[in-house]
């Protein structure tokens, strides 16, 4: 159901869904359908494409509260991906979004916005104080412009090749130790790759957010091996996700 600005949001506080890694992998990416994408990488790939299919700020509703608190180190213009966490400070046009690591996520919604509790269709009044939402859309810095919201999303492990260690907060001024889970695709080279878009990113970034909570997904890239990194910010600890060719996570530094 489309958003409408003029509906009156409830604010009923459910009980927040235990945090820890979801896997809304196998629900959520039956029911995506964006066509967003982007870059975040230092020196844009000469492989990249432009993100042409990003939404513009004229396609949203308006905006809600600012970001605050947490850090992000995203270096490109809007791309596809998402964040989870908690909602909070509701407006007619969008709310903030705690992950579970603290980053506060500023989530703006529009006409085209579509949303869902659990693996059901619902409307806007679904989204409420309190409740575990996960989101998905165009995110410049620590600001998402929603394409889907689902609320409730189910918990679970999403599936990787390792037992993945736990996201680091952000902390400023405090950078986390080198670090790799997993493994790391051979021969990758930081801001390599062409830039996905639609479901693919969108299933990326939900297997890379149900193995690494606490982040956000700012970009999804296929690598020249045809596995994929997903660039995180918002925590110290990952900055890049791996995937395999099925979506599989393999590693993360």
């Amino acid at each position: 159901m489309n958003y409408d600005p003029t509906t009156t949001r409830r604010s009923v506080i459910r009980r927040v869904l235990p945090n820890g890694r979801s896997g809304w992998i196998a629900a959520a990416a039956l029911s995506v359908a964006i066509g967003l994408s982007g870059c975040a990488a230092a020196t844009p790939s000469t492989t990249a494409a432009t993100p042409a299919a990003t939404a513009t700020p004229s396609a949203t509703a308006g905006h809600g509260p600012a970001a605050a608190g947490g850090g992000s180190n995203a270096r490109s213009g809007a791309a596809a991906g998402g964040a989870s966490g908690t909602v909070s400070n509701l407006t007619t046009s969008g709310f903030t979004l705690t992950t579970s690591a603290g980053q506060k996520v500023t989530i703006t919604e529009a006409s085209s916005t579509t949303y869902e509790k659990g693996t059901s269709s619902a409307s806007v009044s679904a989204v409420t104080a309190g409740a575990s939402a996960l989101v998905l859309g165009t995110v410049s810095g620590t600001t998402i412009a929603a394409t889907q919201i689902t609320v409730q999303p189910a918990s679970g492990a999403g599936p990787t090749t390792y037992t993945p260690s736990s996201a680091v907060p952000f902390k400023q001024g405090s950078p986390s130790a080198a670090k790799t889970d997993g493994q790391i695709p051979a021969n990758y080279t930081e801001g390599s790759g062409t830039i996905q878009t639609g479901t693919t990113a969108n299933t990326a970034t939900l297997a890379a957010l149900a193995a690494y909570s606490g982040g956000v997904v700012d970009r999804v890239v296929k690598l020249s091996n045809g596995e994929y990194e997903v660039h995180y910010i918002g925590v110290n600890w990952p900055h890049h996700i791996f995937l395999s060719t099925d979506f599989t996570v393999v590693g993360a530094n």
